[in-house]
């Protein structure tokens, strides 16, 4: 029949958002051909979409078959490494903080785990549920506001990963290239030190900037320092150091004592030329919210002011890096 094609049109016309991603409806010998372009969709939302397509189409009597196609751009997204030259000074407490913190700035935030051999993300975040494997793609998981992938969701709780270089590179490529959806920055919670693993990391998925996180003591910022070195030496901006541990205020007496020295983070900055972000004390707050899975920068309270304004900095100093992402206003 010659209105064949109209009447699809108009059986496609109602749904929403789909006239923006409608490509071609075409309908020949009962079979209706749909084309959508969907960058930027979640796997989800492109089920979604779909399934409201051939609901669409099958009460329509001349269709007999619905085929679905789908384009979409690969879409590029900032990277933010945080990292440290050693283990122990909390940079994946300051990643998950950060991250949730950036989220509540109002960016769509995705925090990848790259710490294969000990991931922390699921215990700090409180997210240990199993992610989907949707069209080839792991679909990372909903924690705090922000969308999480890490090697933890997928091995059992206390098992050991022993795995050889080949085996870790194809775990980071599994995070790394899950499915995103319209996330606009992923926080990549590095590994510590400068192996082989971070090396890897960088040369293949070239971060738009790095934030170092060291502690105040001599022998931290040594290793800070070398991690510095190896983003300069592959040409990754450095857009920030964060000085954790600062400091301690005693609860019952309110003196503050520094346990790991005072303001060595600060000063290494200025003498590198790289922008010091600001300070996170050493609480007991931090500690057990963390334990807890309740990450501080999804409260109210004092430190999630404080790693607001670290979110803040660290936008603002991409945006001036990286060209063009700047923090919302709250």
């Amino acid at each position: 029949m010659s209105d064949e094609p109209d009447a699809l049109k108009r059986a496609l016309a109602g749904l929403p958002g789909l006239q923006d991603r409608l490509v071609m409806a075409r309908l020949k010998d009962g079979v209706a051909t749909i084309v959508l372009e969907a960058t930027g969709l979640s796997a989800e939302d492109r089920a979604q979409l779909e399934r409201q397509v051939r609901a669409a189409t099958v009460a329509l009597p001349d269709v007999a078959d619905t085929r679905v196609a789908m384009t979409a751009e690969k879409r590029e997204r900032p990277i933010i490494a945080i990292a440290s030259g050693k283990g122990g000074v909390g940079k994946s407490t300051v990643s998950a903080n950060l991250a949730v913190a950036l989220a509540r700035l109002g960016k769509k935030i995705g925090l990848v785990d790259a710490d294969i051999y000990g991931p922390s993300q699921p215990r700090i975040m409180g997210q240990s549920g199993r992610p989907e494997l949707i069209d080839e793609q792991i679909v990372p998981v909903p924690a705090h506001g922000v969308r999480m992938l890490s090697i933890g969701q997928l091995i059992a709780p206390g098992t050991a990963v022993a795995w050889r270089g080949p085996m870790t590179a194809s775990a980071l490529s599994n995070l790394m290239e899950g499915d995103w959806g319209d996330c606009e920055l992923l926080v990549v919670d590095m590994p510590p030190g400068t192996g082989d693993v971070q090396m890897t990391l960088t040369q293949k998925w070239k971060p738009a900037g790095a934030v170092i996180v060291s502690t105040p003591q001599d022998l931290a910022l040594i290793d800070a320092t070398r991690a510095i070195d190896m983003f300069r030496k592959m040409d990754v901006p450095v857009i920030g150091l964060i000085e954790n541990m600062a400091g301690y205020q005693c609860p019952h007496c309110g003196e503050t004592s520094d346990p790991f020295g005072s303001g060595g983070a600060q000063a290494a900055a200025g003498v590198m030329d790289i922008p010091f972000l600001g300070r996170i004390p050493l609480t007991l707050e931090i500690r057990r919210a963390s334990d807890a899975g309740s990450p501080p920068a999804a409260g109210d309270g004092e430190e999630a002011a404080l790693f607001r304004e670290l979110a803040g900095k660290l936008l603002a100093q991409l945006g001036q890096k990286a060209g063009g992402f700047h923090a919302a206003h709250p």
